[in-house]
């Protein structure tokens, strides 16, 4: 880019013409000089411009327009719907939208009568009871056969949960047994996965929870889980 002072070279026609010209304390101008490695104005290279997400016909729909639609979608799911999963169902309304979207159906549940509410689960979003509604929602599942888990499941995932990505020796070597069956069995559930390999001799399986086990115990994401006095670092 050519300095300011480039502005008042004399032209090649005007040059001769202006050979005795001066500054206002009757020195000579001197010629500017380039800096250095400064690029000319041809060879500047032109701003791009930041493109910016894409949209569809959904960001010519009213937010309470696309309220309503994301409370039929999250009706309908069967699992929590993520941010991206649930813009993309609304047709690709602008990102920025999709918090006031959000927030306007969460303030249309509250002040409505029915018991229902938005909640953050498992990362993404979904329609759920209100927890004052607990005692009558047991009556239903009575009539349900409930999945019953062990203590011993429990604790081991409890330590798979606070300690991931954990190894089958790390978990065995805090409760004192063997883990093996339990492990496979919490696989088996969909409540923990295989995460990887530890880079340890042998290169043993290391263990982490699943998006399953955020819904199953209605957490946001592993940050909600509450803290643990007894499960202290080993």
């Amino acid at each position: 880019m050519l300095s300011p002072m480039a502005e008042t070279l004399p032209t090649e026609e005007t040059e001769t013409h202006s050979e005795g010209s001066t500054q206002g304390n009757g020195a000579a101008a001197p010629a500017p000089e380039a800096s250095e490695g400064e690029p000319t104005a041809e060879e500047a290279p032109e701003e791009e411009e930041a493109s910016g997400p894409e949209l569809g016909p959904g960001e010519a729909k009213s937010d309470d327009e696309l309220a309503d639609e994301a409370a039929a979608l999250l009706f309908a799911s069967p699992e929590p719907l993520g941010p991206g999963r649930l813009r993309t169902l609304l047709l690709k309304p602008d990102p920025a939208r999709m918090k006031a979207i959000l927030a306007t159906l969460a303030e249309r549940l509250e002040a409505s009568p029915l018991p229902v509410r938005l909640c953050r689960i498992a990362g993404g979003w979904r329609l759920m009871t209100d927890p004052d509604h607990g005692e009558v929602l047991k009556r239903l599942q009575k009539d349900q056969k409930p999945e019953r888990i062990s203590a011993a499941a429990l604790e081991t995932l409890a330590i798979v949960a606070y300690r991931q990505p954990v190894t089958k020796a790390e978990i065995e070597a805090i409760r004192g047994v063997q883990a093996g069956a339990i492990l496979r069995s919490l696989v088996d559930r969909g409540l923990a996965r295989v995460t990887g390999r530890a880079s340890l001799p042998g290169s043993p399986l290391q263990y982490g929870t699943t998006k399953e086990f955020l819904e199953r115990f209605g957490l946001a994401n592993l940050k909600d889980l509450p803290r643990d006095g007894e499960l202290t670092e080993s």
